[in-house]
């Protein structure tokens, strides 16, 4: 075999092995994001705060869409997104809601600018309603709000040695 047959083979098992590998890849980013809880009385909290916030927008609308920035930041940290950041946290968030983030960069910028002078009040209104449907991802209790963790499934050597597997019970309650 030629020295120049054999690169392009080798060319296309590495491009092939790279169209396997990349989706793998991609879904270990997105299961690598921590994800924390949000208790149910926080997510009643938070629904509180933003339910006043579309209140108060008529009267204020510049307070309200900086507010409502605010608010969603203060959420996404909640929930395990990086707080060091905007550019981290909205890149985090890129990841795991894609359709939605696009939302909540609108509001970051109009509140930005609501900051140096009123926009239009119209603008504003479509900022904060573009940002409410990741509000509401992230304010919803997820499956891993409610349910325990399962059980670790026995290995199947485990299994072959009469080994049973520790079950995992849950947080320690307190005495």
């Amino acid at each position: 075999m030629s020295t120049v047959t054999l690169i392009i083979l080798l060319a296309a098992l590495a491009a092939m092995a790279g169209l396997v590998i990349a989706p793998s890849v991609r879904h270990g980013r997105k299961g690598e994001l921590p994800v924390r809880s949000l208790p149910p009385e926080a997510r009643e909290q938070y629904a509180a705060r933003w339910a006043g916030l579309q209140e108060r927008f008529v009267d204020s609308p510049g307070w309200a869409l900086r507010e409502a920035d605010r608010l969603l930041g203060a959420l996404a940290v909640d929930r395990g997104y990086p707080a060091e950041s905007e550019e981290k946290r909205m890149d985090a968030l890129s990841v795991r809601h894609p359709e939605e983030v696009e939302g909540y960069r609108r509001l970051h910028a109009m509140a930005a600018r609501a900051h140096e002078g009123e926009p239009a009040t119209e603008r504003m209104r479509e900022a904060l309603v573009a940002a409410r449907p990741l509000f509401e991802r992230l304010v919803r209790a997820q499956p891993h709000d409610e349910r325990p963790l399962p059980p670790p499934v026995p290995r199947q050597r485990d299994l072959q040695r009469g080994r049973i597997p520790r079950q995992r019970l849950g947080p320690a309650a307190d005495h």
